[in-house]
């Protein structure tokens, strides 16, 4: 099935470009340019993946991700002119799980895209217990006592990443290859924001996290680990 592709951008010479690049490699490209106009865009279309710009006219890039985040765990990627650390953390907070800066070459943008397309198909036991939570792998759900835990697909795979080796220490670096599908040195941010959006919804105290435990200078590991 062909995958649809969201772009909400209001520059005409980006979005030809975006859709000229999409449909060459097979993808179905749906358009909207306008902010205001970008929520009910995404209900129609029910894309695979958004491509969504940060500064648009109307409604920002940001305010749409939250209202499409509160309602869906679709894959988000926040187009961006700006390299602006304030803007670059704000749009990921607000529940986007990449972002690419423009001019963005089309191979890379391609590469973003399939790597939020694919699912994790590492093997690993179809549950996994880490703490009080239980993750059923396959069904891609964690509960704690019975009650489910909504995670966007790219949180699910972090945790999975690391319940599946507890103790085992991964660097950002590390983390960036096996969740976002770098292959290249790329910004950390993108870990550090989602575990932090991760501990928010996982940790009994994501002040004093004993799921997800950083540690100071390499990276992060799961912590207690049950069978």
């Amino acid at each position: 099935m062909t995958a649809r592709i969201l772009v909400v951008d209001d520059d005409p010479a980006v979005a030809e470009m975006t859709g000229i690049v999409l449909r060459g490699d097979g993808f179905d490209p749906v358009f909207c340019d306008h902010g205001d106009q970008a929520v009910q865009a995404y209900r129609d279309s029910n894309p695979d993946v958004i491509l969504l710009d940060l500064m648009l006219p109307g409604r920002s890039g940001i305010d749409i991700c939250r209202e499409i985040r509160a309602e869906s765990g679709v894959p988000i990627i926040m187009l961006t002119a700006k390299s602006d650390t304030v803007d670059v953390v704000l749009g990921l907070e607000s529940g986007a799980d990449d972002y690419i800066p423009k001019p963005f070459k089309p191979r890379e943008l391609i590469a973003r895209v399939r790597a939020r397309l694919r699912r994790n198909d590492n093997a690993v036991p179809a549950t996994v217990r880490i703490g009080d939570l239980e993750i059923d792998v396959t069904g891609h759900r964690v509960t704690r006592d019975g009650a489910v835990i909504p995670l966007t697909p790219l949180e699910f795979d972090v945790l999975v990443t690391l319940a599946r080796a507890p103790g085992q220490v991964f660097t950002r670096e590390v983390l960036l290859e096996d969740v976002w599908g770098y292959r290249h040195a790329a910004d950390t941010r993108l870990v550090n924001v989602h575990i932090q959006r991760l501990r928010a919804k996982i940790e009994q105290d994501p002040e004093h996290p004993e799921i997800i435990q950083t540690v100071r200078g390499v990276g992060y590991k799961a912590g207690a680990h049950q069978s």
